[in-house]
């Protein structure tokens, strides 16, 4: 059974940095395509970050670039979103999310489904 478990979500000053952790059990990791999503009140769901087999930066979005970064530790099974300069628009539900896929421009598509969720993690940036 594929679990997703998030941590790492708090309430920030504009300005400051979190780290979110996503714990993975039950998931192969061959051609593995995992992802950060987001979603704030009244908006609708939005890719974050996506990670190719672990090492390619598949996607990020643009209102992201070069302040969140998304990494793999393949050892403890566990992914990780380091959010920095953080703004108040950054507020939202975090989630992880992962697939399979055997080809990079699928897994860097963030409209794609995605086959397993976390229960998602809150986090608060206040000006």
């Amino acid at each position: 059974q594929v679990q997703l478990v998030e941590s790492g979500g708090g309430s920030v000053q504009a300005g400051g940095s979190l780290r979110l952790s996503c714990l993975i059990s039950g998931f192969t990791n061959s051609n593995e395509c995992l992802g950060w999503f987001r979603q704030a009140p009244g908006k609708e769901r939005e890719g974050v970050g996506i990670l190719y087999r672990g090492e390619v930066a598949a996607y990020s979005a643009d209102s992201v670039k070069g302040r969140f970064t998304i990494s793999r530790d393949k050892a403890n099974n566990t992914l990780y979103l380091q959010m920095s300069q953080l703004k108040p628009d950054d507020t939202a539900v975090y989630y992880c999310a992962a697939r399979h896929t055997s080809v990079l421009r699928s897994c860097a598509n963030s409209a794609a489904p995605f086959t397993y969720w976390g229960q998602g993690t809150q986090v608060t940036v206040s000006s």
